[in-house]
């Protein structure tokens, strides 16, 4: 099984939260491949800069090696799969994420509910 974290889920793992259910981490462990998508990465440096988010952005970009993740560059054919999704949620990183998990038919784990509604990828946890 192929999974692309979303954002928060990638940030709840690196550090360990409790808000990472024990479902979640056992399909991350079991999972062959992980995807942390670029578009996390640039999203994560935004909000370190903002100072909306705390951190060492070179230390979480080591976690991708440590944790044998594999980074996801943005492609166009992401931004097709996102062209065509309705708008039902307006962060446009979310929508990448979601445009990527379905051009890769890879599972999105999440913890948004309203990114659910847009593909049976989507998956909560």
């Amino acid at each position: 099984m192929r999974i692309l974290l979303d954002t928060h889920i990638f940030l709840w793992l690196t550090a360990d939260d409790a808000r990472l259910t024990r479902v979640a981490r056992d399909q991350i462990d079991s999972a062959e491949v992980v995807l942390i998508s670029a578009a996390s990465m640039w999203e994560i440096a935004i909000k370190m800069r903002l100072g909306k988010l705390a951190g060492e952005f070179d230390e979480l970009t080591a976690e991708i090696d440590k944790n044998g993740f594999e980074e996801l560059p943005v492609r166009t054919r992401h931004a097709k799969e996102v062209a065509m999704l309705p708008l039902i949620h307006g962060d446009p990183f979310d929508r990448l994420l979601v445009g990527q998990a379905i051009a890769e038919q890879a599972r999105l784990l999440t913890a948004d509910g309203h990114l659910k509604q847009y593909s049976e990828l989507v998956e909560l946890v």
